[in-house]
């Protein structure tokens, strides 16, 4: 028996119950029965117009879609996760390259703009601003001139203290000792960074050359001191990757 016939037999079975209680003329039943007729064949339209199938392709498609979008977000966090990387190493990179200037020329003069004068050394840019100084004596480090950079650097702390960028010049100047093998020097340079500079930004590159400087003269204690406070105290950084990398160096030479 189809759906339709049960649904018929029970409305009848119903109505008729009632029968007895009821006129002929106020009778409902034709009406009743025409009634759920109608909407049978509503609701067999319905499926025959292929209504709720296209319910259920509405549905499919929405979860699609969704999950496109959760696609699209994994995506973009990945991108970030690699943008980070990509900062990263260009951090390396540049680490690598001043590190690799270790064994550099050192020859080359300051130049007319550092010229000695009277047996004192003058600014690069006799005159000029702090920022010009910084970016003159900058300069001279990136073209392997390490001595005249360090002496231009030393002077510009003298000229501007106070200078915001005193901190980053300090740094350098320490660097330009590290890159020729000063390492008792640089490591006393370093120092100051930290010291007179605690809230630089150059503080976990400072302390991880620390470390290095340490190393180099075998002053393993120290190295470790300085090498593992990068790692706890700016535990994000490249510098403490770069750090953890030298401790676990250190542990296999058996420092």
């Amino acid at each position: 028996m189809t759906l339709r016939n049960l649904v018929l037999s029970g409305a009848v079975a119903t109505l008729l119950c009632g029968c007895g209680m009821m006129q002929p003329v106020d009778d409902p039943l034709p009406g009743r029965i025409a009634e759920l007729e109608g909407r049978l064949a509503a609701l067999e339209r319905m499926l025959a117009s292929g209504s709720l199938i296209d319910l259920t392709v509405q549905m499919d498609e929405l979860q699609r879609e969704q999950a496109g979008l959760l696609g699209r977000v994994q995506t973009i966090e990945n991108e970030s996760s690699t943008t980070a990387v990509r900062q990263r190493d260009l951090y390396n990179d540049l680490d690598a390259r001043i590190q690799n200037l270790e064994r550099g020329s050192m020859s080359g003069s300051m130049g007319a703009n550092s010229a000695v004068s009277g047996g004192a050394m003058v600014l690069p840019v006799p005159g000029g601003s702090d920022r010009a100084n910084y970016e003159a004596a900058f300069e001279l480090l990136k073209e392997q001139r390490y001595p005249q950079a360090g002496e231009a650097f030393q002077q510009f702390l003298r000229a501007f203290p106070e200078s915001p960028l005193a901190n980053n010049a300090q740094y350098w100047l320490a660097e330009s000792h590290y890159v020729t093998d000063q390492f008792a020097e640089a490591l006393a340079q370093f120092q100051l960074v930290v010291s007179a500079y605690p809230r630089s930004g150059k503080i976990p590159d400072a302390l991880l050359k620390i470390g290095y400087s340490n190393y180099e003269l075998e002053q393993w204690a120290a190295a470790r001191a300085a090498l593992s406070r990068v790692a706890t105290e700016f535990p994000d950084s490249t510098a403490a990757r770069l750090a953890a990398q030298r401790l676990r160096r250190m542990d296999e030479e058996g420092r």
